[in-house]
């Protein structure tokens, strides 16, 4: 009885700790995507924004469907703008969110950044 006992207590402690490491790896998990910088090619044919981030020469394809959401926003400021893809033009500032597909990114979210010379748009 005391070894059945034994067993039940070791494996009430075990299995919680094997599934906590395993959570960690399931696929589906992954973390969203991020990246920023200035548009340098859109292209509507190819739903697509070309993006170099600021400061480097690193770029990334952004890719976006009908499910794309598209917003613009002054930085720190809390009011968010709905837009479309045309408000978004070659030399703006831009923030993709999305999966990653190494250089690609397939975008949920792509947000404008406004400054107070482009309040308008």
């Amino acid at each position: 009885m005391k070894k059945q006992l034994s067993l039940l207590f070791g494996l009430a402690l075990t299995f919680p700790l094997a599934t906590a490491v395993f959570a960690q790896d399931t696929p589906g998990k992954s973390k969203e995507a991020r990246f920023e910088g200035r548009v340098e090619r859109s292209s509507k044919e190819q739903s697509s924004l070309t993006i170099r981030q600021v400061g480097g020469n690193l770029e990334k394809t952004c890719v976006f469907d009908s499910s794309t959401k598209w917003v613009s926003q002054f930085h720190g400021d809390k009011k968010v703008n709905d837009i479309d893809a045309s408000q978004v033009k070659d030399g703006d500032y831009v923030i993709c969110k999305g999966s990653a597909d190494g250089a690609t990114i397939h975008a949920t979210l792509i947000s404008k950044r406004l400054t107070h010379g482009n309040a308008n748009e």
